[in-house]
C-alpha cells in the first residue's frame, strides 16, 4: 500500500540524487508542473476545488517547511526576519511586511517577484492559491493558532506585487 501523507523526507537527499546538477531548476520547469497540475485539477474538480486544494497543499508545504527550515523559537520579529532571508535565499520572492498588528496577529505582506506569478499576463484575477496556504501553513505552525490569508493583489491582477492580508482567526 503506498502512504500518501507527505514527509520532509520524501524530498530525498538531492546532493546524492543530483551530484551533477545539483539543487536549482529554472522558474519556467516549476511553473510547467505547477499551471499543468493546476489546468489538470481544474478540468477534473472546477475552478473553486482546484483553489481549495492547491491553498490544502500550500498549507501543508508551509507547514512543512516551518517545522524544517525555520526557528520556531524565535520572537515574532526575527522570525519574520528569518522568513524574508529565507524566502530570498530559495529564490521564492522578495518578501516586506507593509502592515502589522501584533496584538490582533494581522499582517498585510507583499511578495514581490514571487515564484509563482511575476511575468504572467494579466488575467483578472490572483491565482496564488497556493502561496495563500503556504503563508498560513508558516504562520499556523510558528504561533499555533489558525489564520485565514488572503491574496489582495497579484501580477494577474495588474499589480507588480503579490499582496496577502493574513489573520488570525478569531
Amino acid at each position: 500500500m503506498v502512504d500518501y501523507n507527505f514527509s520532509w523526507d520524501q524530498l530525498g537527499d538531492i546532493n546524492e540524487g543530483r551530484p551533477n546538477l545539483g539543487n536549482q531548476t529554472t522558474v519556467a520547469v516549476y511553473r510547467l508542473m505547477q499551471y499543468t497540475m493546476r489546468a489538470v485539477l481544474e478540468k477534473e474538480f472546477g475552478d473553486e476545488k482546484t483553489k481549495e486544494l492547491l491553498a490544502q497543499a500550500g498549507r501543508l508545504a508551509g507547514k512543512a517547511f516551518c517545522e524544517n527550515m525555520m526557528d520556531i523559537t524565535l520572537p515574532l520579529n526575527k522570525f519574520i526576519a528569518q522568513l524574508h532571508d529565507a524566502l530570498i535565499d530559495l529564490s521564492i520572492g522578495i518578501m516586506k511586511v507593509e502592515k502589522s498588528d501584533v496584538n490582533n496577529m494581522s499582517f498585510v505582506i507583499t511578495i514581490s517577484e514571487d515564484l509563482d506569478c511575476s511575468g504572467l499576463p494579466l488575467k483578472g484575477v490572483t491565482v496564488c492559491d497556493y502561496d495563500e496556504g503556504f503563508m498560513e501553513g508558516i504562520f499556523q505552525t510558528y504561533t499555533g493558532k489558525t489564520f485565514d490569508v488572503k491574496e489582495i493583489d497579484c501580477w494577474t491582477t495588474g499589480e507588480r506585487t503579490c499582496r496577502f492580508s493574513i489573520n488570525q482567526r478569531k
